[in-house]
């Protein structure tokens, strides 16, 4: 879990997802209290942009595990969806299925094509 948060290659798990909404809650919710509270601390918004960022790449990895462009993320309560939604079953274009399930029957499929 939590393997390369940064990035926006790979399929997470809802649960991955969820506990990054969570953490990027926690994380906003605490940076404006702070700022909110000292008006000098006005410059400590710019730890928002890692925030984004990580929001943003476990967003699109989640997406991909649906079988969707990171893109998608911008529809308006998609990443409600994206909580409840199962993942797309199988290997797709965005790599294994971080769950596995589907993964050992493709391999089969694969290996049942070459031996033709």
């Amino acid at each position: 879990m939590f393997q390369n948060p940064f990035s926006f290659n790979g399929r997470i798990r809802r649960m991955e997802y969820g506990i990054s909404f969570i953490i990027y809650l926690a994380f906003i919710s605490i940076l404006e209290y702070i700022i909110g509270t000292d008006e000098s601390m006005g410059w400590l918004g710019l730890a928002i942009i890692p925030v984004l960022w990580f929001m943003l790449a476990q967003g699109a990895k989640r997406c991909h595990d649906r079988g969707n462009s990171g893109w998608y993320q911008i529809i308006p309560f998609y990443g409600f969806w994206m909580l409840f939604a199962d993942s797309m079953p199988g290997p797709n274009e965005y790599g294994l299925n971080p769950k596995g399930d589907g993964n050992f029957a493709m391999e089969i499929e694969e290996i049942g094509k070459d031996s033709v």
